[in-house]
């Protein structure tokens, strides 16, 4: 029995009332957003490891991209790279690996991360057909499948699958002027495929049989979106919305499977389109929770992409968004490396607070008014404990030379506003 299925039946887990806590609403609350799909749990049964918890009424969930490519393929980097994001406050990682040996750095992560883990299939259907002297072209309906089920059994808690990339997108691809075109690895993989074979991807044309290995291992599923714009000319096309449509189907379709669900969305967005994006996407997939990458909302930017996406993230979140895929400053231009990972978590992590405490989320707003309070009291060690980043922070504070007043910072120095309001505070008529 699925966790939808159990809460279905009006039980109230022990699952669920350890995620409702952590969010800070009634497990009551919780289960009916797990039964109406407004929520979305996502842990692979084999897991023991705390849930990763989507949707209405919940906080806002960062997610980090880690992984290899042709020119690193390291797994001690990958697993220092899972480590620095959870320290910095990621959820939850998706191992992007596409060189190596994809099954040890899986197994690695698993053994290793607390916090849930997302794969994209199609990298290693690629790799496997390449080691049969194959083209990814040249794969089958059961080779693709065959790889899902290793990965739900290896203990994967959540699969991004673009099952919305099908014979009619792709046409409607083919009809708009795009200037990026497709920029997902994933979703192109799958549009060539459709295009060289002459057929319907397998992933949607057998979604039922996706959605049953799905089910067996309680693995949610995050609908992947293809035609992701890759540039502001791009947004809120005719390819995006069309796929968007067809997305929303296949969540009816899941949660009438009671397999958990939540969709990708953009992408590089202008900001005035951002919240609309929000919006489309909830009415059309009926308030599925909705996740994110960024969005971008300049393309001026490489090397500060981290700062544009943290820009759109807090807009995304507060117009309805609730997981953001961080990005780093190397978006665009190289593998990320530990710092750029520290970066791009550390500036999605204040993206979604900062949507957090717009929405009223209880508890939220509470860590301003405490870090607030440590600074008024000039208790730095304290108000630097509270920081999204405490190692930075700290760094800062311990340049100062050790003539420096320790009440003091060297910006305002005798000038304290907070030393000189004190003064005239006190003195109340």
């Amino acid at each position: 029995m699925t966790r939808i299925e159990l809460a279905k039946s009006g039980t109230i887990s022990d699952e669920v009332k350890r995620a409702a806590q952590q969010e800070g609403i009634s497990p009551e609350k919780l289960r009916d957003g797990v039964v109406c799909g407004t929520v979305t749990v996502v842990r692979n049964t084999l897991r023991p490891i705390n849930p990763l918890v989507l949707g209405s009424g919940t906080r806002i969930k960062v997610n980090a991209n880690i992984g290899t490519s042709s020119s690193q393929a390291d797994i001690a980097t990958e697993l220092e790279k899972m480590r620095i994001s959870v320290k910095y406050g990621a959820d939850a990682i998706m191992d992007l690996s596409t060189s190596g040996d994809l099954r040890a750095i899986r197994k690695a992560l698993i053994e290793e991360c607390p916090v849930a883990i997302g794969t994209v299939p199609l990298y290693e259907m690629t790799l496997r057909a390449r080691e049969k002297q194959k083209s990814v072209l040249q794969i089958t309906a059961d080779d693709m499948f065959e790889v899902i089920e290793d990965h739900c059994r290896e203990g994967v808690d959540f699969l991004t699958l673009h099952c919305g990339v099908t014979r009619q997108s792709v046409e409607r691809f083919k009809e708009v002027n795009r200037l990026a075109g497709a920029t997902s690895r994933g979703g192109t993989i799958m549009m060539e495929w459709i295009h060289c074979n002459n057929k319907e991807n397998p992933f949607y044309e057998q979604y039922d049989r996706l959605l049953d290995i799905l089910a067996e291992y309680d693995v949610a599923v995050s609908l992947g979106d293809g035609f992701r714009p890759g540039a502001l000319y791009d947004a809120s096309d005719r390819a995006q919305i069309e796929e968007l449509i067809i997305l929303g189907d296949l969540v009816k379709r899941a949660r009438l499977k009671n397999v958990g669900v939540f969709v990708e969305g953009p992408g590089h967005v202008p900001l005035n389109q951002v919240a609309a994006n929000m919006q489309i996407q909830k009415t059309l997939c009926e308030n599925a929770p909705f996740y994110v990458l960024g969005p971008l909302v300049t393309d001026i930017s490489p090397g500060y992409d981290h700062i544009t996406a943290a820009i759109g993230g807090a807009v995304a979140g507060m117009a309805g968004a609730d997981f953001l895929c961080y990005v780093t400053p190397a978006e665009h231009l190289r593998l990320p490396s530990l710092e750029d990972v520290r970066e791009g978590v550390v500036a999605s992590r204040i993206a979604a607070h900062s949507a957090d405490v717009a929405k009223g989320h209880p508890g939220a707003i509470e860590l301003d008014h405490e870090i607030s309070r440590a600074k008024i009291a000039l208790d730095w060690e304290r108000m630097i404990s509270l920081c999204v980043d405490p190692d930075k922070a700290r760094q800062y504070r311990k340049s100062l030379p050790p003539s420096e007043n320790e009440h003091l910072c060297s910006m305002c120095g005798e000038f304290c506003a907070i030393h000189r309001s004190k003064k005239v505070a006190v003195h109340k008529d």
